[in-house]
């Protein structure tokens, strides 16, 4: 056979290969798997007769929604020398289906929102609906990621989806099911296409190879599912690559950790068990390894945030609990398990998750993945919350750490309008058997219950930034021990909430719930000392004998105003250097009239 329309003997080239998403794309519903509960509902609507004009699928990328789309539209359509009727049974084949499944199909139109956004694009597409199908059953509308549409998009396909032609269905596919308006998920019947478990992935993906004749390791197999995270084509992709990869041989897992980046297992829970003992210096050294091995900092940071999961799954499943991996594995996660509580495992996941963001921000992502696993090291040495709790209900204090310096915890007074009340902390000779030299030489773990406590507690560990900014922007509103709630003055950062939790669970160990509500609310603490001060101004300045000094002194002000009671000190209202500046202080109220001469005595020369 040649390929030249002179009849030249140019022999054709190999045919196009087809990659292995596209070449096991399911062709009946009896293909999809995992996804039983959305097969059930259609296949009774379609024996009932109860078939809905506009369907919504969703899902994450690569679970089959547009597949199922396809599949829909075919059997909408489907029709052959002995049936008439839609049926969820595509075997035989169709008259339409081929047509249906290439894309070419007259009365089957595809569209993507991503690209056809506005509002002309979509009165042009339903414009066509009036128009009764060519040769199907059904006009079939398919339109992938609907939840790219524009507001005046969706305005236009209201009218027509709330009361199509009874000869038009409408099939949505998003990845984005909170982006499309109440208005059109209303109109439609909804289906959430479900992830592929990790098991149910292998298992396909193992069925593939042996259908391909290629041979490619359980554990590969494993790695490769996991990499997916529940997406079918990525899954298919990805062992695209990796039976290259293979080269006719099997492949093996540290062919997969190298092609995608991945760290070897073992040696992850190796590092958690490092970070569990706190090991500073140990936990480094392997993270340090394992990336110079080629490792993927967030890709590392997302290994161990899957090895948090398996230690509280098994936490929380006690004796049925079942690990998916070799049983060595299965055995030393249990054992970190009965090392963690479940309050520090979640510990252990939050800081995790911010190290996750930072990796992604870092100009240098695996020195920032050092940081984080420093950090988790650090966090193991610290007492789980519940122990916390029950101490502070004691009035005890929980010492140090071995691996951080110990802290004065002399508290200065804070410059509030009521004192606070000082707290009962119970010796440390009473918690340990060994007494300690040094009583007070302890790590302290406050209870904050008020924004005056907080406060105080920021300016005795001399934050300043973080306590300028509470005082300045913080109107609270409910607060209490773990809780935080408040309303935001103009001109507040967008991360004070997050910084403020931060900070209050790096103190108490516990975790808070910081919310931001609208605006209005009580004054901010910078707003109410300067309101206090100009009314304790206008007092002073309004007492008989200030004031007869002030109007004997022209020019005279008051500098500021001591008031030991309340230990707090006003600032300055005028400039020092003037002269006729009058300084009052209320500690001497019995000496008042001695230290304020009268004004009848003084001489010009005064």
């Amino acid at each position: 056979m040649t390929a030249s329309m002179f009849g030249d003997d140019v022999p054709l080239g190999p045919p196009a290969y087809q990659v292995l998403a596209r070449k096991y794309r399911p062709t009946r519903f009896e293909d999809l798997v995992g996804q039983e509960a959305m097969v059930r509902t259609l296949s009774n609507a379609f024996k009932t007769g109860r078939i809905a004009h506009a369907f919504m699928l969703t899902g994450v990328r690569g679970v089959g929604k547009t597949t199922t789309a396809r599949l829909l539209a075919r059997a909408l359509n489907y029709e052959t020398a002995t049936v008439h009727q839609p049926s969820m049974l595509l075997d035989p084949p169709g008259v339409h289906c081929a047509a249906i499944m290439a894309g070419t199909h007259p009365d089957i139109l595809e569209l993507d929102a991503a690209s056809h956004t506005g509002v002309s694009d979509m009165r042009d597409l339903l414009d066509g609906s009036r128009y009764a199908p060519v040769s199907a059953r059904y006009k079939v509308y398919i339109i992938d990621e609907v939840h790219m549409l524009s507001t005046a998009a969706f305005n236009a396909l209201l009218k027509t989806l709330e009361e199509p032609p009874p000869h038009v269905k409408f099939i949505f596919a998003t990845t984005e099911i909170r982006k499309v308006p109440v208005t059109v998920l209303s109109r439609c019947q909804r289906f959430n296409l479900q992830r592929f478990s990790t098991e149910e992935l292998a298992n396909h993906l193992a069925n593939i190879t042996a259908k391909e004749g290629a041979s490619v390791a359980p554990e590969a197999l494993a790695l490769i599912a996991r990499a997916a995270e529940g997406s079918a084509r990525d899954g298919l992709s990805i062992l695209d690559q990796a039976i290259v990869q293979g080269d006719g041989k099997e492949v093996s897992p540290e062919q997969v950790r190298d092609m995608l980046g991945l760290a070897d297992r073992s040696r992850v829970l190796d590092l958690m068990e490092k970070i569990i003992s706190s090991d500073h210096q140990a936990a480094l050294t392997e993270a340090s390894a394992l990336l110079e091995q080629g490792a993927d900092a967030p890709v590392l940071i997302k290994d161990l945030m899957d090895a948090v999961v398996e230690v509280s799954r098994a936490q929380a499943l006690g004796d049925s609990y079942v690990y998916v991996g070799p049983a060595d594995w299965a055995k030393r996660t249990t054992a970190m398990a009965e090392k963690l509580s479940p309050a520090q495992s979640a510990r252990m996941w939050r800081l995790l998750l911010q190290g996750f963001e930072d990796c992604a921000r870092a100009p240098d992502p695996p020195a920032a993945a050092q940081m984080v696993v420093l950090r988790l090291a650090a966090a193991a040495a610290l007492p789980p919350p519940e122990d916390a709790m029950r101490l502070l209900a004691g009035g005890a204090a929980v010492p140090p750490p071995k691996s951080q310096p110990d802290r004065e915890p002399t508290r200065e007074p804070a410059r509030a309008e009521a004192p606070v009340a000082p707290v009962a902390v119970t010796p440390p000779s009473e918690l340990h058997h060994e007494p300690e030299p040094h009583h007070d030489d302890h790590h302290e773990i406050v209870r904050m219950s008020s924004l005056r406590e907080i406060i105080s507690e920021l300016e005795a560990r001399r934050e300043i930034s973080l306590k300028y900014e509470i005082e300045r922007f913080v109107r609270p509103a409910e607060i209490d021990f773990g809780h935080f709630n408040y309303t935001a003055a103009p001109g507040t950062p967008a991360n004070l909430s997050q910084k403020i939790k931060d900070w209050l669970e790096s103190v108490s160990g516990v975790e808070w719930e910081v919310m931001q509500s609208g605006d209005g609310g009580p004054e901010t603490t910078s707003e109410l000392r300067t309101r206090r001060r100009s009314e304790k101004q206008a007092a002073v300045e309004a007492h008989p004998r200030i004031a007869e000094a002030l109007r004997v002194f022209p020019g005279a002000k008051v500098l500021r105003i001591e008031d030991p009671a309340a230990a707090a000190e006003m600032e300055e209202v005028a400039e020092p250097s003037k002269p006729n500046v009058i300084h009052v202080d209320f500690g001497y109220r019995e000496h008042a009239e001695a230290d304020i001469p009268d004004p009848e005595e003084l001489e010009d020369d005064d």
